[in-house]
């Protein structure tokens, strides 16, 4: 796979149909663009119940969570840009309610116009055998690559494209709707996990007019002359993003704070390397935490029974909360 590439592949528009084909076993095919964690979410933590509302800031629906004092004290206006498992997620609503408990002002907005990858799970709940029988890994083996195509088709329909022209008109309404906070930060702070990752890199660069209106993909060409815009935030953090490339991180011109999983295959270490290294090179002021032992998708909210990941994910937590803080 080339520097330019996609870390994990998905078509780049509709027009153009996903290469898995259900049952196909070869290593290069069948494999999910995104993790489970981005199609279904971890039991929520005992005793926590989102405290924001839903609102529509452009005519797009977000989740707003605004810290106990605010408007009588000063905050700063924090995007908020989730996995797969979208705006109506529980754990990603308490998310940013955690975030608003330590001075944001929350805007989480439905990047996926109200089809988030939550509605097409086909995980099974049934428990596994030990030791499946031939026939059951052919089933499973099935299962897998046909959720794989279903997933890639998603994705399909949430292109760059689709997605920046959504995202750009909630930023344009959060500065109306909410000044002070804007101002009190000098800027609007991003934050993105999984599929939202990507987009805090796109939002913390500067891109072809042509490309912010989603009339062009990040990676096409851009045309001499064109007029550039953004970035759009002034600082970002992320979590073990999906279907970044090098251009994103290299592109990216706001300090950014990286949260990573160790061999991760949907955020692989040879695209993280070579853009921490474009950054350096840059001059781009950055931050790197690479974690070992955890799952990716381990930052999103959610209950795990392993005391370490839940350590792990406290930790990532304040990583991300530090890091913003300071800037």
């Amino acid at each position: 796979m080339s520097d330019e590439e996609i870390a994990t592949k998905a078509p780049e528009s509709d027009a153009q149909e996903p290469s898995i084909i259900p049952g196909d076993s070869r290593p290069d095919q069948g494999q999910a663009s995104m993790g489970e964690h981005c199609t279904t979410d971890r039991p929520t933590p005992a005793g926590e119940a989102p405290t924001g509302e839903i609102a529509k800031l452009n005519d797009v629906e977000c989740y707003i969570s605004k810290p106990n004092n605010y408007p009588h004290e000063p905050s700063k206006l924090l995007l908020l840009l989730t996995g797969g498992t979208g705006l109506k997620s529980t754990n990603n609503q308490i998310q940013a309610d955690k975030f608003a408990a330590e001075g944001f002002l929350v805007v989480m907005p439905d990047q996926f116009n109200g089809d988030p990858a939550t509605n097409i799970s086909t995980t099974s709940t049934a428990p596994a055998e030990e030791s499946p029988s031939i026939i059951e890994q052919v089933k499973l083996g099935i299962a897998s690559a046909a959720k794989s195509f279903t997933i890639d088709m998603w994705l399909a329909r949430h292109t760059p494209e689709r997605v920046l022209p959504i995202l750009h008109k909630v930023i344009s309404a959060a500065k109306e709707e909410f000044p002070d906070a804007v101002a009190h930060g000098s800027g609007i702070y991003g934050i993105g996990y999984c599929f939202g990752a990507k987009y805090i890199l796109l939002l913390g660069a500067e891109l072809p007019a042509d490309v912010a209106a989603g009339q062009k993909a990040p990676e096409a060409e851009a045309e001499e002359g064109m007029v550039k815009k953004g970035p759009l935030i002034k600082v970002g953090a992320l979590a073990h993003g999906t279907q970044i490339t090098l251009a994103d991180l290299e592109k990216c011109q706001v300090p950014i704070d990286i949260v990573a999983v160790e061999e991760d295959s949907l955020f692989p270490d040879d695209i993280r390397e070579a853009g921490v290294k474009k950054l350096q090179e840059n001059g781009t002021e950055h931050n790197v935490e690479v974690y070992h032992g955890v799952p990716h998708g381990f930052a999103v909210l959610g209950d795990y029974e392993d005391s370490k990941i839940k350590e792990q994910q406290q930790k990532a937590f304040h990583q991300m909360l530090d890091w913003l803080k300071s800037h």
